[in-house]
């Protein structure tokens, strides 16, 4: 996927009124690789980090500077107007995990959040919110995509066996097709 460096955004745009759907570490806990989730409507970032400074400005500080990995994002603006100020956005293509997010405040420092894909399903969305937020976590952005990701094949891999034994599937171990047709046709 290429991205695209827009030079110049500080238009307005609509906000969506939906709530943001993020989810944090708990204060106090203990740090981890990732300081939670963060689960947007779509890949575009100048609509979606408005709702995302927005949450975050009260309980954690203003935030002034976002990267990202270009990989997930198609356009990239330079800065993005929200809500009282301008956040400068940067990317990093080997430096930056693509499924993560940093945000940089000058009250807190750093935040790591887990860029959950805006296609994801609630049970997926959930399942990595819930993992991302777990305090002290030792595992990478991309870490926890791939386990999903691994998680996701078994699931259905069940699903396609059991839609096998339910559909007539193999012969019981030991016994070929025609014993079986033997055995009824004795009894």
């Amino acid at each position: 996927m290429t991205a695209t460096i827009e030079r110049t955004t500080l238009t307005e745009r609509p906000v969506s009124s939906s709530p943001v759907r993020l989810s944090l570490v708990p204060a106090g806990s203990v740090p981890g690789l990732l300081d939670g989730a963060w689960w947007p409507r779509s890949r575009d970032l100048a609509r979606e980090l408005p709702a995302l400074t927005d949450a975050l400005d009260v309980p954690w500080g203003r935030v002034t500077r976002v990267t990202v990995n270009p990989t997930h994002w198609p356009v990239i603006p330079r800065k993005v107007a929200v809500t009282g100020h301008t956040v400068h956005v940067g990317w990093f293509t080997d430096e930056q995990d693509p499924h993560k997010l940093i945000l940089l405040s000058y009250a807190r420092g750093r935040m790591d959040l887990l860029v959950i894909p805006p296609e994801a399903g609630v049970a997926t969305a959930a399942r990595l919110m819930s993992a991302a937020r777990a305090p002290g976590g030792l595992l990478t952005a991309s870490g926890l995509m791939a386990g999903e990701d691994e998680a996701l094949e078994g699931t259905e891999a069940r699903h396609r066996e059991e839609d096998w034994e339910t559909d007539g599937g193999a012969a019981p171990a030991g016994r070929s097709p025609d014993r079986r047709r033997d055995a009824t046709r004795e009894g």
